[in-house]
């Protein structure tokens, strides 16, 4: 099995209110996780910064324009990897991804006035409190994530 290596942007963005947007995948769409939730992202495309790529991923599956705030890098620790079909090579392949987590503060709208748009693979979306998220199933990488930024023990 060939093994392909992976940046994978995401982003923290966070409401007036103080809430963190969320979405489930399509469990019939492929994909880890798919009974929890996450924060949106995605990979990094060939001659894309990771900023550039954060820009559009979040675009893509929420909707969400969040070139207007500051986008500001959190967290490089995380990573994964799991089988995964590749289209590009047309079989399946070891994923190895590193994770750059970054936060967006919406500091102008709070959760409810926020226009959501789910067009990629995302097909729910909710706005949790940082005290909630204890309460919600988590991504095992999301999990670590919250830990290391003190959002959950």
């Amino acid at each position: 099995m060939k093994t392909i290596n992976r940046e994978i942007v995401s982003a923290i963005i966070i409401s007036k209110d103080g809430k963190i947007f969320q979405g489930m995948k399509d469990p019939n769409g492929g994909g880890v996780y798919l009974d929890c939730w996450h924060i949106p992202g995605g990979g990094v495309d060939e001659g894309e910064t990771n900023e550039q790529a954060l820009v559009r991923e979040i675009k893509e599956e929420t909707g969400i324009d969040i070139t207007p705030y500051k986008i500001e890098l959190v967290d490089d620790l995380g990573g994964g990897e799991h089988e995964t079909f590749w289209k590009p090579l047309q079989e399946v392949v070891l994923c190895k991804m590193k994770f750059y987590v970054y936060k967006v503060e919406i500091t102008d709208k709070l959760s409810s006035e926020i226009e959501v748009s789910l067009d990629d693979d995302l097909v729910i979306h909710d706005w949790t409190s940082i005290e909630d998220l204890k309460n919600k199933k988590l991504t095992p990488p999301s999990v670590k994530l919250f830990q290391r930024l003190g959002y959950i023990s």
